[in-house]
C-alpha cells in the first residue's frame, strides 16, 4: 500500500512538473520575444499558441509554451536571466521582421500607411519582436546595452549622425556589414552596407535590446 501511495505521489509530481513544462507566467521586464528566446520558440509561434493579435503582454498573463519539450526554458526561467545571446534562428527572425517593412516610402514624421521614418520604421520591426521603442531616434539610443562597433550581432540598434547634430537616425543592423533602415535620400525602407562612405563617417554608436 505504501508503495502504491509513492507512485501515486510520483505521478502526480510528474503531472505537476509537466504543467509548469508547459505554461509561463509574464514577470516585470519580459517581451514576448525574450519569452520565445528561452523557450527555443519563434515569436510568431508564441503568437499563435495563445491566440494573441498583438505582441503586447501584461505581467501575471499565463501563456502556453506548447508542451513538455519546453519544461528546461519554463524551469530556467525563474533563475537570474543571463546576457541574451542572438543565435541563428533569432537572427533569421530578427531579419524576417526588418524584411516586412522593406520598400515602404520614406516621410518625415510619417508613422502609418502613408509612409514612415528611420525611428517609425525600427519601431516597428522592434513591435513584431514584442518590444516598445520610443518613437524617435534619439531616444531610441538611449534605450538597452551600448554595444562596441566590434562587436556588432543582428538586431542591434545601430544610430548615425546625419544632420550634424548628434544622432539622428537609426537602423537595424543586420549581420555582415549590413543594417535595414527607412533613407530619406532613396525615399524608401532598404537594406544598405555600413561599410559606405556616407554611413562609415557618421556612425555613432550602437544599442542592444534584444
Amino acid at each position: 500500500m505504501n508503495a502504491f501511495r509513492a507512485l501515486l505521489l510520483t505521478a502526480a509530481a510528474l503531472m505537476g512538473s509537466s504543467t509548469l513544462a508547459a505554461t509561463y507566467t509574464v514577470k516585470p521586464g519580459d517581451t514576448l520575444y525574450s519569452i520565445a528566446q528561452k523557450a527555443n520558440l519563434d515569436p510568431v509561434q508564441l503568437l499563435k499558441l495563445n491566440s494573441l493579435n498583438s505582441s503586447t503582454i501584461q505581467v501575471g498573463q499565463k501563456l502556453s509554451l506548447g508542451g513538455s519539450g519546453t519544461a528546461k526554458a519554463a524551469v530556467s526561467s525563474v533563475a537570474p536571466s543571463a546576457p541574451v545571446t542572438t543565435h541563428s534562428g533569432n537572427s533569421n527572425t530578427i531579419r524576417a521582421a526588418a524584411s516586412r517593412f522593406l520598400n515602404i516610402r520614406y516621410v518625415l514624421g510619417g508613422s502609418g500607411a502613408g509612409g514612415i521614418d528611420c525611428s517609425a520604421y525600427t519601431r516597428a520591426v522592434f513591435q513584431q519582436l514584442g518590444i516598445n521603442l520610443p518613437r524617435t531616434a534619439r531616444a531610441q539610443f538611449g534605450v538597452g546595452n551600448s554595444v562596441a562597433r566590434g562587436n556588432l550581432q543582428t538586431g542591434d540598434l545601430v544610430f548615425f549622425n546625419t544632420m550634424g547634430g548628434g544622432v539622428s537616425h537609426v537602423g537595424v543592423y543586420l549581420g555582415n556589414g549590413q543594417f535595414a533602415n527607412a533613407n530619406s535620400y532613396n525615399g524608401r525602407t532598404m537594406v544598405e552596407s555600413m561599410t559606405t562612405a556616407y554611413w562609415a563617417t557618421r556612425y555613432v554608436g550602437a544599442r542592444r535590446v534584444l
